[in-house]
């Protein structure tokens, strides 16, 4: 049985998957992983590769001192996070012998796992620096 929190990531990838369709991306990859790091969703739009880590969510993954309107799920983000992001991107340019137009999104998503909603913020082209 997989853990509740797995559950709402999964469902929050699949949010934002549904969510960036819909806007014109087409996904090429979902969890590509190395033993480094892992890309949630690899997306075109257009000339540019977006490399997109998902942060989600829900009243059940929330801790009880945090109100759910006032969680920004790209908090999670953190400078080693964006460090392993970078190599493993790297590593996946190397792969697909890609050296066109390429950026990092954040995406945050909200869910409501009982209605099976979710509300989500597309951080454009994060790249690390204050």
């Amino acid at each position: 049985m997989t853990a509740p929190h797995i559950r709402i990531g999964q469902l929050g990838e699949q949010t934002v998957c549904n969510h960036l369709k819909r806007k014109g991306y087409v996904i090429c990859a979902t969890n590509y992983r190395k033993k480094w790091g892992e890309i949630d969703i690899v997306a075109q739009k257009e000339d540019t590769i977006h490399f997109i880590e998902v942060k989600t969510v829900s009243r059940r993954t929330l801790p009880d001192s945090v109100t759910h309107e006032t969680w920004l799920p790209e908090e999670n983000v953190q400078a080693h996070k964006l460090r392993k992001l970078f190599r493993t991107i790297e590593t996946w340019l190397s792969e697909h012998q890609y050296d066109g137009e390429w950026c990092l999104d954040v995406a945050s998503v909200w869910i409501d796992p009982v209605h099976r909603r979710g509300r989500v913020k597309i951080l454009e082209n994060v790249t690390g620096e204050s």
